[in-house]
């Protein structure tokens, strides 16, 4: 059986079992999980809803591609994203806070960074992850995942995101 229906044929098997894992356990301890995406332009949430029989544990996601989506949808401070920039450790822990905020969930996690190219001072590859629970310190990571390109970037920051959310269950 597979684990996701839709996005099977795009993933690694690993990331749709870690994607069950976290789902059940979040399900099991009834608590549920909110998404803030920039870079990933949603492809987690889609992830967390495409399991079947656990994916009741999602609560709502958040696509968050533009500094004004940023703020406007997840409450950050618009210096924050003029000051620190839309891919950082700031902005990525503000978008968890926010996720966590702005909806019923108990856990979070975000994601912004530079799937491809970007601007000319932009580093391929780099992605921030933050992760909120109610009560505890906001997780930051870090990733330099390097110039492997828009598709690859996207599935590494499904396993990070994952493992952030698996690790705050």
């Amino acid at each position: 059986m597979s684990e996701s229906e839709t996005l099977s044929p795009a993933l690694p098997d690993a990331v749709e079992a870690a994607a069950r894992r976290v789902l059940q356990r979040a399900s099991d301890a009834g608590l549920s999980i909110a998404t803030a995406e920039s870079c990933t332009g949603g492809l987690l949430a889609s992830l967390l809803t495409d399991v079947e029989g656990v994916s009741s544990a999602f609560e709502r996601g958040f696509v968050v591609y533009s500094p004004e989506a940023k703020c406007e949808l997840l409450h950050i401070a618009r210096t924050v994203v003029d000051s620190c920039g839309a891919v950082s450790q700031d902005v990525a822990v503000a978008m968890a806070e926010g996720a966590l905020a702005a909806s019923h969930a108990e856990v979070a996690v975000s994601i912004t960074g530079f799937a491809g190219r970007g601007g000319p001072d932009d580093e391929p590859g780099l992605v921030h992850f933050g992760c909120a629970r109610a009560g505890r310190p906001t997780e930051h990571r870090c990733a330099h995942f390097g110039n492997i390109g828009r598709g690859p970037v996207r599935v590494k920051c499904l396993e990070v995101a994952l493992e952030m959310l698996d690790k705050a269950l």
